[in-house]
C-alpha cells in the first residue's frame, strides 16, 4: 500500500497539463477563482479512474479513430498552452483568457488528457496489495489517489496565486515562462511517444 501511496504521489505531482493548468488559473486569476477549475478538474480525474475501472475506457481507447482524435486534440491544447506560456511576455500568465476556466473546463481537459488515462490505468491495473479482494483494493485505491491529489492540485494553485502577487523583475518573468513552456513541451513529446507505441 505504501508503494502504491508513493508511485500516486511521483505520477501526480510531476508536471503535466492538470497541474500546470491549475498554476496557470492560479497565476491568472487567484486562488479562489482557482478552485473551481480544480474542482472540475478533480471530478473529471474521476470520471477517468472510473472509466478506467469499468473498462469502459479501454474499449473506447481500441477504436484507433477515437484514440487519434483525443491524441490530436490532447497534444493541439498542449501545445497552444505551452505557446502561451512562452510568448506570455513579462507578465506571468500561463494562460491568457478573459474568463477564468471553470468546473466544466477541468473536466473537458481530464477527458483530453492523456496522462489522466495513463496514470490512472498504471495505478488501478498496478501495484497490487490486496489481490484476494478487488473490490477493497480498489475503493482503497481511490481514497489514497484522491487524498493525495487534492493537496497536491491545491498546492500547485497555490503557487500560481503566490506567483500572481510576486513583483518579479521581467527577466525573472521570462525565465519562468520558457521554463514552464519547456515543462509543456516535454509533456507533448511524451504523449505523442506513448502515442505512437500504441498505434
Amino acid at each position: 500500500m505504501l508503494t502504491f501511496a508513493a508511485a500516486v504521489f511521483f505520477l501526480i505531482i510531476t508536471p503535466g497539463p492538470g497541474v500546470l493548468s491549475t498554476a496557470g488559473v492560479g497565476s491568472g486569476y487567484g486562488f479562489r477563482a482557482g478552485l473551481r477549475y480544480v474542482l472540475g478538474l478533480f471530478i473529471g480525474t474521476n470520471l477517468v479512474a472510473l472509466a478506467v475501472i469499468t473498462g469502459v475506457a479501454a474499449i473506447v481507447l481500441s477504436v484507433p479513430v477515437i484514440r487519434i482524435v483525443l491524441m490530436v486534440a490532447s497534444t493541439a491544447y498542449l501545445l497552444y498552452l505551452a505557446t502561451k506560456i512562452a510568448f506570455a511576455g513579462s507578465k506571468i500568465a500561463f494562460i491568457e483568457a478573459k474568463t477564468a476556466p471553470g468546473v466544466t473546463a477541468g473536466i473537458l481537459l481530464q477527458a483530453i488528457n492523456p496522462k489522466a488515462y495513463a496514470v490512472n490505468t498504471t495505478f488501478f491495473a498496478g501495484f497490487p496489495f490486496a489481490p484476494d479482494n478487488l473490490m477493497f483494493e480498489t475503493l482503497a485505491k481511490l481514497v489514497i489517489s484522491n487524498a493525495i491529489w487534492i493537496p497536491i492540485h491545491l498546492g500547485w494553485l497555490f503557487a500560481g496565486a503566490t506567483l500572481h502577487r510576486l513583483n518579479l523583475s521581467e527577466d525573472a518573468h521570462r525565465r519562468i515562462n520558457y521554463l514552464m513552456a519547456a515543462s509543456m513541451l516535454a509533456v507533448v513529446v511524451l504523449a505523442i511517444l506513448a502515442g505512437l507505441r500504441q498505434s
